[in-house]
């Protein structure tokens, strides 16, 4: 089985976000950057997948240079081999459109991705290529086994969990339940020497049509004044709730 996880590079949550150029561009100039988690859940079950069944892994990530220690990460983790399509990720259409192109000339079996990123949180990305290539698609999925052709999933909807079946190829957006925290793997001196040795190639992909476009930046509000109130003193509260809050 081949298999190919997307992996987005996404700002560390403890990382202090500011913007630049009248707030309308990120600032990453202290940014410390990590695999996005979704994708890292993703790619913790795809080395089950080949330490088990043998399966080949592929990573990949549209992005600049900066995303190439994070794609090393995830060879040393058990990946055996690495692309980096050279294009700055602006919209979720354009990565999606970048990594049909490459999935389509590689033929892979399973496709898997996170369900979201953390930082833009546009959860499109896996459903576009699903489309572009008329793959099979689950995502919110916490459970995956694959027996010869086909493909048992569970995936997380409101209430409860679905159970799915069907046939490869099928590209899947990735969450915490399909691995655990604590099955998260950590690269090894091992695995790092040999990540220097594994295949690793820049693709000049082709420019996409870019169908948004981010117009401004904004920090959500700081915490507002608390006022505490007597358990003793129902009115005030009342009002407060009526008149301020407007809640009643």
């Amino acid at each position: 089985m081949k298999i190919l996880v997307c992996i987005s590079c996404v700002p560390d949550t403890t990382s202090k976000i500011n913007f630049k150029n009248n707030d309308t561009e990120f600032d990453d100039s202290q940014i410390q950057y990590i695999i996005n988690p979704n994708d890292e859940f993703g790619l913790t079950r795809a080395i089950w997948f080949k330490e088990n069944d043998g399966a080949e892994i592929d990573v990949i990530s549209v992005g600049l240079d900066s995303n190439d220690q994070i794609l090393r990460k995830a060879l040393a983790i058990g990946a055996d081999r690495g692309f980096r399509i050279n294009q700055e990720a602006i919209d979720s259409f354009q990565v999606a459109k970048l990594l049909s192109t490459h999935i389509s000339n590689n033929n892979y079996d399973l496709v898997i991705a996170g369900r979201e990123s953390i930082d833009y949180n546009g959860g499109m990305v896996p459903g576009i290529i699903a489309e572009i290539l008329n793959f099979n698609y689950v995502t919110n999925c916490v459970s995956l086994e694959i027996t010869n052709n086909s493909a048992k999933i569970k995936r997380e909807i409101e209430g409860g969990v679905e159970t799915l079946n069907c046939k490869l190829p099928l590209i899947i957006g990735a969450q915490k339940g399909l691995v655990e925290e604590s099955d998260l793997k950590i690269p090894n001196m091992r695995g790092i020497m040999q990540a220097r040795q594994k295949p690793f190639e820049i693709i000049q992909g082709e420019t996409e049509e870019i169908k948004t476009k981010t117009i401004r930046f904004e920090k959500p509000e700081g915490n507002k004044e608390i006022k505490l109130v007597s358990p003793d003193n129902l009115d005030e509260l009342i009002d407060y709730l009526h008149n301020e809050a407007k809640v009643i």
